[in-house]
């Protein structure tokens, strides 16, 4: 099946065009207050007195939400095209985050409420994220460089939004954050909406939504090298991505304290900034190939943690974790934008976004039972040989490890 976008990637194109400015600086303002939000979010809830069951409920109502939506975000952004969503969506989370500032600002929110403007924002980004591709290819002709430089705007973000946020809590409290990341959205939502995109034709608009829904669906699953990634990704989800975090947070507290804890989320930040301008820097003729090659060097950090190594040895394995997996989304995000027609990338864009987050919530919560019972150590060793495993099985598949660039895809894709 021979499946290309509209826009081939075109090395040497200008890419710091008017609209690729407007939308790098929407993407950097949102995903600092994305960066932001967490720290800011969490620490009322605790302040509160709602506790870690409190933050686990808030976490969940905008999870569920979110998983349960995406795929009808999909479908409208074909339908409506992605730039009207997102500036909607924008404007609907300027709402519910102005809203959520306030309610800590007058008084003391009750957990319903924060749950309830939880899972309201959780279907604004829904109804944002499978856009964002679609975006990407009408914004610029080197879709590589894009994609790379908006993952280098991710890892600064990652870096400066949570000591921002804790300066802003320090200083000002938990609603000057809040209300800083409503602010996010309003200029990311104004940025958007100025951008000058021709006119694509919408799809879907003909047949129902559930028409649509399976269209996609159908145009997902047809794509051996798509959903043999996503299989991947959903186990990676539950023994990987998803209990790095609280197992990391256990173990580097316990032994370096928070200080430590601070140091090795920098590291991995900068990682990332390393891998998204590896990105900018490398055009592998087979990037889906490249990309799963380097993200197997996540693996160093995990089993540094669990072996007991230094605090620089953990930095250390945390910067190359961080710069596997920039250097693997740039690769990613341009095999999907390349290899998929405009007319359906959204929808497609919507089922890669679900198929990939739907584990997360699964591996942290497994977490804390399963180092319970066979130890920290043994989990992380154990989420080290998985990610081999995993990943060398997804490169053992002629449609994933043959993958062309350009839009040339395999006949096995």
């Amino acid at each position: 099946m021979t499946a290309t976008c509209d826009v081939p990637i075109r090395a040497g194109s200008p890419l710091w065009t008017r609209d690729f400015r407007l939308y790098f600086t929407a993407r950097l303002v949102s995903l600092l207050g994305d960066a932001m939000l967490p720290v800011a979010l969490l620490y009322g809830v605790v302040e509160l007195g709602y506790g870690t069951t409190g933050v686990g409920l808030v976490l969940a109502a905008q999870m569920v939400p979110f998983v349960a939506f995406v795929l009808f975000g999909g479908v409208l952004a074909d339908r409506f095209t992605p730039q009207r969503m997102m500036v909607g969506a924008d404007g609907a989370r300027f709402v519910l985050q102005a809203a959520t500032a306030t309610a800590f600002a007058v008084g003391h929110p009750a957990l319903w409420l924060l749950m309830a403007l939880s899972g309201l924002h959780g279907i604004g980004t829904a109804a944002f994220l499978p856009g964002v591709a679609g975006i990407v290819t009408r914004v610029s002709q080197d879709l590589q460089r894009a994609n790379a430089v908006i993952r280098v705007a991710e890892a600064m973000a990652n870096l400066g939004g949570p000591a921002l946020a804790g300066v802003l809590i320090a200083t000002s409290g938990t609603p000057v954050v809040l209300a800083a990341d409503a602010a996010t959205f309003a200029v990311s939502g104004v940025c958007l909406l100025m951008l000058r995109l021709r006119p694509v034709p919408r799809t879907g608009t003909e047949v129902s939504t559930w028409r649509n829904l399976v269209e996609g669906w159908n145009e997902f699953r047809s794509r051996t090298w798509m959903y043999s990634v996503i299989i991947g990704w959903i186990i990676l989800g539950i023994t990987v991505w998803g209990p790095i975090r609280p197992l990391a947070t256990v173990l580097v507290t316990d032994r370096h304290g928070a200080s430590g804890l601070g140091w090795m989320w920098t590291a991995f930040g900068a990682g990332g900034v390393v891998g998204g301008l590896a990105g900018i820097r490398f055009r592998p003729a087979r990037p889906l190939a490249s990309g799963a090659a380097v993200l197997v060097t996540w693996a160093v950090w995990p089993l540094i943690m669990a072996s007991g190594g230094s605090l620089a040895l953990i930095c250390l394995g945390a910067a190359v974790g961080g710069a596997g997996i920039a250097y693997w989304g740039v690769m990613w995000s341009t095999s999907v934008q390349t290899h998929i027609p405009a007319g359906v990338l959204n929808r497609i864009s919507a089922y890669e976004i679900a198929g990939s987050l739907v584990a997360f919530p699964i591996g942290q919560s497994l977490a804390g039972p399963v180092s319970g019972a066979v130890g920290v150590g043994t989990a992380l060793y154990t989420s080290a040989t998985v990610l081999v495993v995993v990943l060398v099985s997804v490169l053992s598949v002629p449609a994933v490890r043959h993958l062309g660039s350009r839009g040339i895809n395999s006949p096995e894709s």
